[in-house]
């Protein structure tokens, strides 16, 4: 009678692309686990815990796909989850602690994310993605775009990503205001930046960046309030996370024209339904969430998630591990 244990499953979740098993050398892995990538992303939680329940190990991206307590209940089997990044709050790690499931992270650079959202900024000023879709249309020259220099950016949140917005910006020649809950007018200085009021800087900035954390402090941080008090020339860019805006409240300023447009990136639900009104109106830029999606990023994500999974088939800590 054969009583060999069968291999571990790993499950590797929402890879968009196709790419993870590319990213890294998953041979050492694959020698000793049976590993099941997911290209389409499942948002009911029945599907979830039905697709989820036949796997040890789950790799997941970030928070494409969210593991509460609901579900981590109904994975008996699963004994180690690897998320990319250093920090995931849609992971439950007290639910996870309790039932023993061991939880590692993988490193991270912030510099993809900032490159991105600079870019965000200019094609949002200069109208590249309406001239180009009107290009490709048969048309040319469609309308007349802004500057940076002389403009000023306001920043929402002056921490590591904020701080090399701010100091973009004056490369570029902006001015540049910031306020976020605990910032002090000592830190905004250091990265070029002046301390305003909240008020002060949605009714000053000719561009607004957000750069917080999601928090139940942040979450609707953003509201119909504020955005009434954005210039009609303005345009808000936001690549942190979707609930620090209401949703509901920006789709309105859009509409109405109380602000000129909006480059966005993250979204209250992804990927972005398809009768999302951002995916329709003409002043708006969006982008499904690809702040951080580059090689070189994906290369430390799947690498060290290879390293997480390694250590724990050998029976060691995963050199990354995430506790509550």
């Amino acid at each position: 009678m054969n009583t060999t244990e069968p291999p571990p499953a790993i499950a590797i979740l929402d890879d968009y692309q196709n790419v993870a098993l590319k990213m890294a050398n998953w041979t050492r892995v694959e020698e000793r686990a049976a590993i099941t990538v997911f290209n389409d992303h499942l948002a009911d939680p029945e599907a979830v815990a039905l697709r989820l329940a036949p796997f040890d190990i789950l790799c997941v991206m970030r928070e494409r796909t969210p593991l509460p307590r609901a579900l981590l209940e109904r994975l008996p089997r699963l004994k180690l989850i690897v998320t990319t990044g250093r920090r995931n709050a849609s992971i439950d790690l007290t639910a996870a602690a309790e039932r023993g499931i061991v939880v590692a992270h993988t490193g991270y650079s912030s510099t993809p994310t900032i490159e991105f959202a600079f870019s965000l900024i200019l094609a949002s000023v200069r109208n590249i993605a309406s001239e180009n879709a009107s290009l490709r249309a048969g048309g040319w020259q469609r309308s007349l775009g802004g500057s940076l220099r002389g403009a000023t950016l306001g920043v929402m949140g002056l921490g590591n990503i904020g701080a090399e917005m701010a100091r973009l910006g004056l490369a570029f020649g902006m001015t540049i205001i910031a306020w976020s809950q605990n910032l002090t007018p000592e830190r905004a200085a250091a990265a070029g930046a002046t301390l305003v009021s909240k008020t002060e800087l949605f009714e000053h900035s000719d561009i607004l960046s957000i750069h917080l954390v999601l928090s139940g402090r942040t979450r609707g941080l953003v509201g119909a309030q504020e955005l009434a008090l954005m210039k009609p020339t303005a345009r808000l860019v936001n690549s942190s996370r979707g609930p620090i805006v209401d949703e509901s409240a920006l789709i309105e300023a859009l509409r109405e024209g109380q602000i000129a447009g909006a480059a966005i990136d993250v979204f209250d639900c992804e990927p972005l339904p398809q009768d999302h009104p951002f995916r329709t109106l003409p002043n708006v830029l969006a982008t499904p969430h690809i702040g951080y999606v580059s090689k070189d990023m994906y290369r430390v994500f799947y690498g060290d998630t290879v390293k997480n999974i390694l250590a724990y088939l050998d029976g060691k800590p995963p050199p990354f591990l995430l506790t509550p």
